[in-house]
């Protein structure tokens, strides 16, 4: 009797047969029919047209299969796969473009490293220029500079580091708020006339006495500290919203060269040291006599200093020329947003859900930026003092800043290896950031604990090569990844804020750095330093999602479920468990994680995307007469949301490869084509009765 039972299996029955839900048990039915609804998943011909929109080649399989849910040998071979292809890709068009013209990669590189970047390049020349000018000061004027000065207030001698510092936290704060608020173009601007301004008092600082002087320079860097802060906030956001092309619904590049581009223009901080550095020193034998030995004379040293404020002053008034009349476009994507969320001003209801959805986050990124900053800046602020021990202790300025030259050349090798590796998917961000702040707490613990082995005896020159390590870990590790994920990991409405805020808690680790190390020797310093670094892993383990090879656009759908009160019904790849933190897992963030249902819902939003197109197409008389031409809509989607599929399936696509459909799923979709003019009932629960 049981041969003429039929019962439907862990599959749709084909359409027509009707199915038995009784009859013996064989392990493998479920007991409702249908087990879903076709209105919520794709069809075959939806997969096949949608395709390259919902399951972009660089970031699924042939089968549909996201890199993130293969396993680990199979992630690997994709990845280098795709990894290869792109990198063949980018060397013949670089070499198409050297037969064209040999110099034409400079100018790119000009155009996407060195004019993003200019901002923070000027700012790591001047803020890194006041370590290297300390010594200086101190070898010419003793009794100001010196370690028991008498004719300054030594109170006023150190607020020249503390008042830099505090208007950079004041700028951070104050240009990401004004970014969200009145756009990055206005941040842009306003930084680089700060910026100016600062330079300019740097310039002609001066002072009826020395204390006088110290109190005018102090102050200058203080106006020149919010300009540089707000480098932070409005390069990171108007680098990393550049690299979405404007008015594309996803984009290749920015799955898979985001992090790099943000990274190049970062790197030029690198730069910026490494200029100022080389500057000082041919000012210096330029207007001392010729050569860099004592004694050295007032004369050639305000010459020396003066000057290297000049220079990048000059750089600076280009900066706001540029930034005011070429760089027009740079809220583009901020206007959009709001124009979406029907918001004008700062948007207050998007930072209020980023604290209570992306609170971990938002701690992620300000403690590990906390962490870091102690390493980094307390590390540059005292250079002088740090490199004098691994100099033998009788070095001349000169001999300083010569060593820290090469400091500066392997932090570079950090800052371009940073870049490379930033965007590989079996890498990234998250990795990268947890392995620099292990081998940096390891290159300060190890001589914290033999201290005079290495610093004073015959272990000098492992102490170098650790000290150098570190500085190439910092580069190659946090220092890179806080700069970047602080701005990724949130929405376009508040990431300048959030950036901004991440950037002035970092900075509190640098104030903490400079006042501490005021108070305590060289040795104190190892046994304090190397902590933050085993806590910035803590942090970035447990707190920092991975937003390694995810789509921007990605994560601001994401966003528009949540400021929709349906974060529920979000189900894409932004709450993938290799995209969250362990701590959103373990809230269980990526509970609604279902790729299959994700593509119907993503065409949704494309057909959204779609009719706001059209209907601003159809407003302007002159373009009615013609499609808007997306570049990513293709002939078929047009159709498709116009109601004109006229019963197509996949075989009128033959020829044309069919991606995105699972193994599991691709013989499962419904043969009926339907359309999203359907209107269908709310989603069943797979296993649902109908």
């Amino acid at each position: 009797m049981a041969n003429f039972l039929k019962r439907h299996h862990k599959h749709d029955p084909p359409i027509g047969e009707i199915p038995v839900p009784h009859g013996p048990e064989t392990g493998d039915e479920h007991q409702h029919f249908p087990r879903r609804l076709s209105t919520n998943y794709a069809t075959d011909y939806e997969r096949q047209i949608f395709s390259h929109l919902t399951h972009p080649d660089d970031s699924y399989t042939d089968d549909g299969v996201y890199w993130a849910d293969l396993p680990f040998w199979k992630r690997l071979s994709f990845v280098r796969k795709v990894d290869s292809a792109e990198s063949a890709e980018e060397w013949k068009s670089i070499w198409a473009m050297i037969k064209e013209d040999p110099l034409s990669p400079v100018s790119w590189y000009f155009r996407n490293a060195i004019l993003p970047g200019a901002g923070l390049g000027l700012e790591g020349y001047v803020l890194f220029s006041i370590g290297n000018l300390d010594p200086l000061f101190e070898a010419v004027w003793p009794t100001c500079w010196g370690k028991k000065p008498t004719e300054c207030s030594h109170n006023w001698v150190a607020a020249v580091t503390y008042l830099e510092i505090v208007g950079i936290m004041v700028g951070q704060v104050a240009v990401g708020i004004i970014g969200d608020w009145i756009g990055r173009r206005w941040g842009l601007i306003q930084d680089a006339v700060v910026m100016l301004l600062g330079l300019l008092m740097l310039t002609g600082s001066w002072g009826m006495t020395l204390q006088g002087w110290v109190i005018m320079y102090a102050w200058s860097l203080f106006v020149y500290g919010i300009g540089v802060g707000g480098e932070y906030p409005i390069t990171a956001t108007s680098s990393m919203e550049n690299a979405v092309s404007a008015g594309r619904l996803s984009t290749r590049d920015d799955r898979l060269h985001r992090g790099r581009k943000v990274t190049m223009a970062f790197l030029m901080q690198g730069w910026g040291q490494f200029v100022n550095q080389v500057v000082l020193i041919v000012l210096l034998i330029i207007f001392n006599r010729g050569y860099g030995d004592p004694p050295y004379s007032m004369t050639a040293t305000q010459y020396a200093f003066r000057l290297s404020f000049a220079f990048p002053a000059i750089g600076t008034l280009w900066l706001c020329y540029y930034r005011t009349w070429k760089m027009k476009s740079a809220s583009k994507q901020l206007e959009a947003a709001k124009k979406k969320a029907k918001v004008t001003g700062y948007d207050v209801a998007s930072l209020k859900n980023t604290f209570s959805n992306f609170g971990g986050r938002l701690f992620a990124t300000a403690g590990g930026w906390f962490c870091n900053d102690v390493f980094f800046y307390g590390n540059k602020l005292f250079q002088g003092q740090f490199i004098k021990v691994i100099s033998g202790g009788n070095s001349t300025v000169m001999t300083t800043w010569t060593w820290n030259l090469v400091n500066v050349v392997v932090s570079l090798v950090g800052y371009y290896a940073a870049s490379m590796l930033i965007d590989n998917k079996m890498y990234g961000r998250k990795n990268m950031q947890q392995v620099g702040f292990l081998m940096c707490f390891i290159m300060f613990v190890v001589p914290a604990f033999n201290y005079q082995y290495y610093a004073l005896g015959s272990g000098i020159h492992s102490f170098q090569a650790m000290y150098f390590l570190s500085s190439f870990f910092n580069q190659f590790g946090p220092n890179s990844v806080t700069f970047l994920v602080a701005g990724e990991v949130f929405p376009t409405q508040v990431r300048a804020s959030a950036h901004g805020f991440s950037a002035m808690i970092g900075k509190a680790g640098a104030l903490l750095a400079s006042v501490l190390y005021n108070y305590i020797d060289d040795q104190t310093k190892f046994y304090v330093v190397p902590w933050f670094g085993l806590a910035g892993m803590l942090i970035t383990y447990i707190w920092l999602p991975d937003t390694t090879g995810l789509d921007l656009k990605e994560q601001e759908r994401r966003w528009q479920y949540i400021l929709e009160g349906r974060a529920n019904e979000y189900h894409g790849i932004a709450i993938h468990p290799q995209h969250l933190s362990l701590w959103e897992r373990w809230m269980g963030v990526g509970k609604n994680y279902h790729p299959d249902l994700d593509t119907k819902a993503k065409i949704r939003d494309l057909r959204n995307d779609w009719e706001e197109k059209e209907a601003a197409r159809s407003a302007s008389d002159a373009e009615s007469a013609t499609p808007f031409d997306d570049g990513e809509y293709t002939e078929e989607i047009h159709e498709y949301f116009k109601g004109n599929n006229n019963g197509k399936s996949v075989d009128s696509l033959k020829g044309k490869k069919q991606k995105g459909a699972s193994p599991s799923r691709s013989n499962e979709a419904p043969s009926e084509q339907q359309t999203l003019n359907e209107k269908s009932n709310e989603p069943n629960e797979p296993g649902q009765a109908s």
